[in-house]
């Protein structure tokens, strides 16, 4: 038989079926770099700006799935919104100092004894190559950005922007240097900012402590009733023993009734409402209450220590509560905040008996002198048992503090700090002004809310060798600052802007203070990194002030809340009285399919690299947008495969609508919105309405809804009902027909709409697809365009309206299932060997009726009769649209071998008698007319 494939349309494309992304994407980064495409995209894009500040990585180590979540997020954000007309440029940060750097160069020179100064430059030069290695892990995932510009912060201009900030603080008098406890980690012997302190599950002691009473005339005044001679106890309830030998009073609330206990001629005091759970826990089943008192009552009584012979009085305390323990809370005003606040109240001292590496200091007790602190738990508790003070001990599962880099238990413990006052003042500002922030999550406001309203103040000092020094000079005798601390900032400022911060360690402090010099000590302590971050809004890297724009949005983790996100808003409002940005967005963390955090020492890491490797750079970036970022993601090889089944669907849907577009030029062959045919300005009307809501998803940062939205429409809006439709008259209509050259017009808008959607999330692939696209200008990039503009509009004054085309696609769905169960019982190989008929009720009908003959190409079948719902047969369907029933018959006819519709060969009326008269009037004469499908 003659061949009729060279008389069809039949697709053409050498866009690739596969993706082949980990090989292809290199050479596209080859080609961007070459092309200097930040540049381009920065001069192209108007004034009109969106600005991101990067929260700074650590120069440590590979970069982990959090650092690629994080950055491509950005990078979502940077690319649509510059699809949307904005200039958005990006500058890359990396924190450079501070103890997970210490931390890597004393791993590489253990045992070896180094000098500060070689340490200091061991550790930049290690972060150097950590920084080049991390940019080209982060320019692989495709992040657009000034790469040229990074900015480091043992940069100078960093270092002086932060010293700087820090004599604005000193000016308007935030800055002190005070005795207090706070976070202390004894590997790192230095002082933690609450942003490096991790609370894990720990086994700890548990034990319940009597305190002896001292016979005084206050005590019978409180017990009148009871005979005084009797010893007394007052317990406490801790889960730290090792702070015992530190107590130093015992706090009660004022406003909480308290009991005297008799049991087997013991006498204790309990808050009333725990007496039952703590005589429950001791064992002891009857119990006589001697007198109920209120809790002020016992303010000043003194009572023994335990095990240390001196007196502990009791004071008064709204901190304590009835959530656990006994009511009596004992206080150790060197190893807590509340302990130390209620302590100062009461003027009682500090003890310092804990040295920087969590040992006993001399003169405490023979079992624990010169001993670690938490191995001195069991001593402390055998200590107590013999003294028989010992009421309670066991071993629970409590949430306990650690160092976040050593994964060690950490303590409060009292040194001497510089600090930022964080006064109740400051407090009502910055709380007043988050209100005026936008929380993506919202809860993010309630978070930041509660952090700030029980934040203490900021301890910026650390005893660390690597960091920005904080360049102060204070009194021998008196502790104050230099007179002239802020001229002595300007000038070693200036000094650091040229040379470094390096210079401090190496000034002579005669040469700065001049006949005086031998009052004054030089600090040796340097700024926390959290300081140092909370600086970068200061520095206009990206010329904010010209038009009074500030940072739009800060995007990071959870745990910046109380990092970047708290040092930054503390910083600007102190300098600026400002907020430094107007949107916080941030994202959970990336967890195991068992819900663990991914960790190196757990072994349960998944690298970016490792997925690149295999999936490419658009697979992870898909991922990344597929999830709802803002609560913790799970990851795992296997979740990949769906992912990989969504890009698949989203190239296959690029690759059929480049491959009918071979031959579309679109200056010549774009058919005008009035002449075309009806299916397809109804779906013109479909894309820019599913546009609007992309464009509003990615203004929302909803990238998960996006790429379900996106899925859906190549699934089933094309896929299964407008492609599926069209393939006939692509395929069989004369080539420069209104009815081909219309739906091309539709494939050239659906592809020009569905590359920018894709743009901001599959980069690499949109830059693939752009290449294939008819187009004007081969040389401009996808990057520089704006959102594709169709301003048309389905009137309603059209012959079927929109909501008709949702029945017709829902009888176009049921028709399918019903072929398909035709199929499987061996009625009929394809759809195009049955004929449909319709019986159906008057608005049904109407509408079908309206597409005569046409209707057969929305369905895929040869024939279709449409027929008054009356005269339905009892064999018919009973369709799931009201008023339709459908009959599906054998089309006995044969098939045309052109177009594979099945005829009537009696009624073949043209001139080739092998093919049907529609193919007839497509190949030899002026081709078929189509108005709806």
């Amino acid at each position: 038989m003659k061949s009729y494939k060279q008389t069809l349309n039949l697709p053409k494309t050498q866009f690739p079926m596969k993706g082949n992304l980990s090989q292809k994407e290199p050479e596209i980064l080859k080609y961007w770099d070459k092309k200097n495409i930040y540049k381009i995209i920065q001069e192209k894009k108007g004034k009109k700006k969106f600005l991101i500040h990067d929260g700074p990585p650590y120069a440590n180590g590979n970069i982990h799935i959090g650092h690629a979540m994080n950055k491509i997020l950005k990078d979502i954000i940077i690319k649509s919104k510059t699809l949307s007309g904005f200039n958005v440029p990006y500058i890359p940060f990396w924190d450079c100092h501070g103890l997970p750097i210490e931390h890597q160069i004393e791993k590489k020179n253990k045992n070896i004894i180094i000098n500060k100064e070689k340490f200091r430059k061991k550790c930049k030069k290690y972060v150097i190559e950590q920084v080049k290695k991390q940019k080209n892990d982060f320019i692989r995932l495709g992040i657009f950005a000034d790469w040229k510009n990074s900015q480091l912060t043992i940069d100078k201009k960093l270092e002086f922007n932060v010293l700087n900030v820090l004599k604005k603080i000193i000016k308007k008098k935030y800055l002190y240097k005070g005795l207090k406890p706070v976070h202390w980690c004894m590997k790192c012997q230095s002082a933690l900012a609450e942003a490096e302190v991790d609370y894990q599950d720990e086994n700890t002691n548990s034990i319940i402590v009597m305190f002896q009473a001292i016979q005084t005339e206050n005590l019978k005044k409180i017990f009148p009733i009871f005979n005084v001679t009797s010893k007394i106890h007052i317990i406490i309830w801790t889960t730290t023993p090792w702070s015992l030998p530190a107590n130093r009073a015992i706090a009660v609330n004022p406003n909480i009734k308290y009991q005297l206990i008799e049991y087997e001629k013991n006498y204790i005091i309990i808050a009333k409402k725990l007496v039952k759970s703590i005589m429950n826990k001791i064992q002891i089943k009857t119990w006589n209450i001697i007198q109920t008192i209120i809790g002020k009552k016992l303010e000043n009584l003194k009572f023994i220590h335990p095990f240390l012979n001196f007196q502990i009085p009791i004071i008064l305390s709204k901190h304590v509560n009835l959530d656990m323990g006994t009511g009596a809370v004992h206080i150790a005003p060197d190893h807590g905040e509340d302990d130390y606040l209620i302590s100062k109240k009461y003027k009682i001292k500090l003890t310092n008996i804990i040295d920087s590496k969590g040992y006993y200091k001399n003169n405490i007790h023979n079992e624990l002198n010169n001993k670690n602190i938490f191995q001195c738990n069991k001593n402390i508790i055998k200590i107590i048992k013999n003294n028989k003070k010992l009421l309670y001990s066991d071993i629970i599962q409590h949430s306990y503090p650690h160092c976040w880099r050593h994964k060690t238990p950490i303590i409060y413990r009292v040194t001497k700090q510089w600090f930022i006052k964080i006064d109740e003042k400051l407090k009502k500002k910055i709380i007043h002004k988050i209100k005026e922030i936008n929380w993506i999550p919202q809860w993010g406001y309630k978070k930041m809310y509660t952090m700030l309203k029980n934040r203490p103040d900021w301890c910026i000092s650390r005893q660390r060798t690597w960091g920005i020094p904080i360049i102060l000079f204070t009194h021998k005798k008196t502790g104050e600052l230099h007179p002239k601390t802020i001229e002595i900032i300007k000038k070693i400022n200036n000094m650091i802007k040229k040379s470094g911060s390096e210079i401090w360690w190496k000034i002579d402090k005669k040469n700065i203070l001049g006949k005086n010099y031998k009052e004054y000590k030089k600090s040796k302590d340097i700024l926390d990194v959290w300081f140092e971050s909370g600086c970068i809004n200061e520095l206009n890297i990206y010329d904010k002030n010209k038009n009074n724009q500030y940072i739009n949005m800060y995007l990071e983790g959870t745990d910046q809340y109380r990092g970047w996100f708290m040092s930054s808003l503390i910083i600007s409002m102190i300098v600026n009285q400002s907020a430094p940005y107007q949107e916080i967005l941030t994202h959970g963390f990336a967890i195991d399919q068992t819900g663990k955090k991914m960790s190196k020492s757990i072994g349960n890491i998944i690298t970016p690299n490792e997925i690149i490797k295999i999936f490419g750079a658009d697979i992870l970036r898909l991922w990344v947008a597929s999830t709802n970022y803002s609560n913790d993601v799970i990851i795992s090889k296997d979740t990949f495969k769906q992912i990989t089944e969504h890009y698949r669907r989203i190239r296959n849907t690029s690759r059929f609508l480049l491959s009918n577009l071979y031959d579309f030029n679109p200056k010549i062959h774009k058919i005008n919105f009035n002449n075309m045919i009806l299916l397809d300005k109804w779906m013109i009307e479909n894309i820019k309405n599913l546009q609007n809501k992309i464009i509003h998803l990615y203004e929302e940062y909803k990238f998960h809804e996006i790429i379900k939205k996106i899925i859906k429409f190549c699934s089933i809006k094309l896929g299964s009902f407008y492609l599926d439709i069209i393939k006939d008259r692509q395929y069989t209509t004369q080539k420069n027909s209104i009815a081909r050259r219309s739906c091309q017009t539709v494939m050239y808008y659906i592809i020009h709409s569905l590359v920018r959607w894709i743009t901001p999330i599959l980069p690499f692939t949109a830059h693939e697809i752009w290449q294939y696209i008819p187009k004007k200008n081969h040389n401009q990039s996808i990057f520089i365009k704006n959102w594709f503009k169709l301003k048309f509009n389905y009137l309603k004054t059209e012959i079927i309206q929109k909501k008709d085309w949702n029945t017709l696609n829902n009888i176009k769905y049921e028709i399918n299932k019903l072929i398909e169960k035709e199929k499987k019982i061996k009625k009929i190989n394809t759809s195009l060997e049955t004929k449909i008929i319709f019986y159906a009720k008057d608005n049904i009908y109407h509408l079908l009726i309206k597409l005569k003959k046409e209707l057969k190409f929305m369905l895929l079948v040869s024939q279709t009769k449409i027929k008054k719902y009356k005269y339905a047969l009892k064999n018919t369907h009973n369709s799931i649209i009201p008023g339709l029933k459908i009959l599906i018959k054998k089309y006995l006819g044969i098939k045309c071998p052109r177009c594979w519709h099945y005829f009537n060969k009696i009624k073949i009326i043209n001139q080739d008698k092998n093919i049907c008269n529609r193919c007839n009037k497509n190949n030899h004469e002026n081709g078929e007319n189509r108005i709806f499908l």
